[in-house]
């Protein structure tokens, strides 16, 4: 059998998410996680960062295991993603340092999306979350522009933490196209994110 063609594989996936919308009647997803591809290129800004923090770009979590969410967890996930948008003034590079794509922690008071992200990711690990279940995941949203989030993969399905919503979401009701995110498996390597199955996943509802 030769390889599948992308218009098939659409095809295949829209069909089996009509088919589960006609049997179940209610908003489904296909899947909980993301569906990832091929190791690809680290954003700029990340390897700028990763330049400056060495030592955080070179870790190798040593379990894969995915984040078992109780209430607990939950609550930790919501309350953190809650108090670093508060804790954060929303402010571009340009105005902090004068050029774009500077990744950092906001440790004084001020940054941008990845900015956020950053700081989510350091106060969930400080709670004893494995960094293989925290990634930084780049996505477009509906208008166009580019953002960050961060995931949390978990026993049941992958969670976004934004700094554009109090919520934490289950990835596939952001409305955001899905494109690259961190390995779970090397905090200084990036893999891509299957654009038709996971831009599908987030539209059949």
């Amino acid at each position: 059998m030769g390889v599948m063609s992308r218009s098939l594989r659409v095809w295949l996936y829209a069909a089996l998410a009509m088919a589960l919308v006609a049997a179940t009647g209610s908003k489904i997803a296909i899947a909980g996680s993301m569906t990832v591809g091929m190791q690809t290129s680290q954003p700029i800004g990340h390897y700028e960062f990763c330049r400056v923090r060495p030592g955080e770009c070179v870790i190798r979590p040593a379990s894969q295991q995915v984040l078992v969410l109780d209430d607990a967890v939950w609550q930790r996930l919501g309350d953190v993603n809650r108090m670093v948008n508060r804790a954060v003034k929303p402010m571009n590079d340009i105005d902090i340092y004068g050029k774009d794509e500077v990744w950092t922690y906001p440790d004084a008071g001020v940054g941008d999306c990845e900015d956020y992200v950053l700081e989510k990711r350091r106060r969930l690990a400080d709670t004893g979350i494995s960094l293989a279940n925290l990634l930084i995941t780049v996505v477009r949203k509906p208008d166009g522009e580019g953002h960050a989030v961060l995931t949390v993969r978990t026993n049941r399905g992958d969670f976004v933490l934004d700094n554009l919503s109090s919520q934490v979401k289950l990835w596939s009701e952001t409305g955001y196209r899905f494109l690259k995110r961190q390995a779970s498996y090397h905090t200084g390597r990036w893999v891509s994110l299957v654009e038709e199955r996971n831009m599908l996943v987030g539209a059949v509802e």
